[in-house]
């Protein structure tokens, strides 16, 4: 059976490589997009869950509607669109779930009264995401989530400016057509709010940041096991530190090493600076005829 001591050891050694695992470069997603100028790094990151917001910039009621004239459009952000209210019936919407699930397969969807009948369009896809930025010299504006409707006979599209606003969310009312099928909309949130890194050489950096996670972790796997010997174990003094023995070795196994490394370079340096002369006279003996 596993000692305290070990079964602590353990459990430090994985928060290790759980902290060395999210040190890696995550995998890029949609609806993410980063960009540096000058000395920043400017991270977007609309569907990352915030406190306020655990959706992130998604309609938690799993769309968002803007009705102008005559024409209605429906979108979500970063996904599909759900649909438990208000859902679309209209004709034409083969390419966004069909007449029973109409809305459910795609991103964003117009309705527009043609001849009497209200007839769908799909205008997004969730699969089809461009991100890019409001104004490429004010990157803290937002950024531009475009959709594009793919397998459709038009070439349609929606793009919103997702504006930065840390105090409210305000869906726009107004609806831009650009051409045909192309449409262009604004949100105010939060989640378009970049996350601001400075990558100008100052400061802990990367390194500095996991040396003080790692003395974290040990403080805590130190203040833990010692707390668990004391009051469950009855153990008092320096005695209740866990794996006492190892920590009060160290200084003598680094010193060992330092002293094994410098004998070793000094033994090599001896046999580089050595070069053994050649005597003739091993070679050649007198012969006695």
């Amino acid at each position: 059976m596993s000692s305290p001591d070990h079964i602590a050891a353990r459990v430090f050694v994985f928060s290790l490589l759980l902290v060395f695992s999210e040190s890696l470069p995550p995998p890029e997603r949609e609806c993410e997009f980063s960009i540096t100028q000058g000395n920043y790094l400017y991270n977007y990151r609309l569907a990352a869950p915030s406190r306020s917001y655990p959706h992130g910039v998604m309609s938690e009621d799993g769309f968002y509607r803007i009705a102008v004239n005559e024409t209605t459009l429906w979108y979500q952000l970063c996904d599909h669109m759900i649909f438990n209210h208000g859902q679309p019936k209209c004709l034409n919407c083969q390419e966004c779930g069909g007449p029973l699930h109409c809305g459910t397969q795609c991103s964003a969807l117009t309705e527009n009264n043609i001849g009497g009948y209200p007839v769908c369009t799909t205008i997004g896809q969730a699969s089809y995401v461009d991100v890019s930025l409001i104004e490429k010299n004010q990157p803290e504006k937002g950024v531009i989530v475009k959709m594009v409707a793919s397998g459709s006979k038009e070439n349609c599209s929606l793009s919103v400016s997702v504006i930065c606003d840390l105090s409210k969310v305000q869906v726009s009312n107004s609806l831009t057509i650009l051409g045909d099928c192309n449409y262009a909309t604004e949100l105010k949130h939060p989640s378009g709010c970049a996350r601001i890194i400075s990558v100008n050489g100052k400061g802990w950096g990367w390194f500095g940041t996991l040396m003080i996670i790692i003395s974290c972790l040990l403080g805590g796997y130190l203040l833990v096991g010692a707390s668990y010997r004391h009051f469950f174990l009855g153990i008092h003094g320096a005695q209740a530190i866990p794996n006492l023995e190892f920590w009060i070795s160290i200084p003598q196994r680094a010193g060992a090493m330092l002293s094994s490394l410098v004998r070793r370079l000094r033994g090599f340096s001896a046999r580089t600076s050595y070069a053994p002369l050649r005597d003739d006279r091993d070679f050649y003996t007198p012969a006695n005829y």
